[in-house]
């Protein structure tokens, strides 16, 4: 049996920053001013006015203080609130494009983090809730401008994106397809973002996460985590959804429905979703014959506050103890697929040999992805 090890990670940050405090003046600014070109229409009764934002009613309902984007000028201007995709790898061989830019950013940290060059890692999976292209495969991209070897490809998975993409390098080392693997997580989500939606306007932000994963007779990193069990479950729900893709080009005047921007139904998906999710992690302790009691700590998908403590208390049978499930909500927002990879990044230091913990993300699909780690 052969075993994996995660042996490094890494980070990339956009520069942007919103606060809440900010992103919610531009909201409001919009609110005042369509409310003042449909004040007819409202006072007729043909259509609701539409309300303002508070930054107190954000971080109540989220956890979340700011967030980092690929771009901020775009969302403040009131005549786009939207993104601009920043220049770079627009059909340029020389130059990669923006999202296979942070995930090479990330994955130079990972690799160093890890003690090994890019020529060592022999398959990329490049995974994120939401791709900048379609083909070439970014993680190709990625591939290219390392100087890997072997095999790339991307997977597009939700917000379990990355811990799917885990799941299938581990699945690639123990199968002897690779002996190194790098796992990419560009996520750029907040291009999917209607930031005219009172209710969704504040809660992505944007980053890219990376890791290494060897076989454990190969890895030489200071800092090792035995995979010891994965564990992924999909279910179809509409409640998480986008239905942008290559109809928008041709669906007359699709760009700015709403449905091409992220949708949810957010007490369904409380609703339903969490439930799976806190079964589904009891099934993955119960068939390694361990108790939740068994975790010094849940690097649990960053989606909310609220949804991240009841998932950690639902699981522990009381309120979790500082440190136990940590959250990065406050500082990056909902980072999509990288959420957890963020958590396990900033906070897993101070745990020693022998302690385990889980990797658990979950999302649009319904999907949940989870890993059982060991450290070394």
């Amino acid at each position: 049996m052969v075993d994996v090890v995660i042996s490094g990670t890494g980070l990339y940050v956009p520069e942007d920053k919103i606060t809440n405090e900010e992103l919610v003046t531009a909201f409001n600014q919009h609110v005042d001013q369509f409310n003042a070109e449909h004040k007819a229409d409202i006072d007729a009764g043909l259509m609701p006015a539409k309300q303002h934002s508070s930054a107190e009613f954000i971080e109540k309902a989220s956890g979340i203080r700011e967030r980092h984007m690929v771009d901020v000028q775009g969302v403040m201007d009131l005549n786009r609130m939207m993104s601009n995709m920043p220049d770079g790898g627009h059909g340029d061989a020389d130059t990669p494009c923006f999202q296979a830019a942070m995930g090479i950013a990330a994955a130079k940290m990972a690799l160093s983090n890890a003690g090994v060059d890019a020529s060592d890692i022999d398959h990329i999976v490049c995974t994120s809730a939401v791709m900048q292209r379609s083909f070439p495969a970014i993680g190709i991209e990625v591939q290219h401008f390392l100087g890997t070897s072997g095999s790339a490809f991307d997977m597009v998975m939700g917000c379990s994106s990355a811990t799917y993409g885990l799941i299938a390098g581990v699945n690639a080392i123990k199968s002897g397809v690779a002996d190194r693997v790098l796992m990419v997580n560009p996520e750029i989500f907040s291009t999917m973002v209607n930031y005219r939606d009172r209710d969704s306007h504040f809660i992505f932000g944007d980053i890219a996460t990376a890791v290494v994963l060897e076989r454990a007779d190969l890895a030489k990193s200071d800092d090792q985590w035995l995979v010891k069990h994965t564990k992924q479950s999909t279910q179809f729900s509409n409640n998480i959804r986008s239905n942008y893709g290559p109809m928008t080009r041709i669906d007359d005047g699709s760009m700015l429905r709403d449905d091409m921007f992220f949708v949810q139904e957010g007490r369904k998906v409380f609703k339903e979703l969490l439930p799976l999710v806190t079964a589904f992690i009891s099934e993955q302790l119960d068939e390694r014959g361990l108790e939740v009691s068994a975790l010094s700590r849940m690097w649990l998908h960053q989606a909310n506050i609220n949804m991240n403590m009841y998932a950690a208390k639902k699981l522990l049978g009381r309120d979790p103890q500082p440190g136990e499930a940590p959250t990065v909500l406050e500082q990056y927002g909902n980072t999509a697929g990288a959420g957890s990879i963020v958590a396990f990044h900033h906070h897993r230091n101070d745990l020693k040999s022998g302690d385990q913990g889980l990797i658990c993300s979950f999302g649009a699909g319904y999907s949940i992805g989870s890993l059982l780690v060991e450290k070394q």
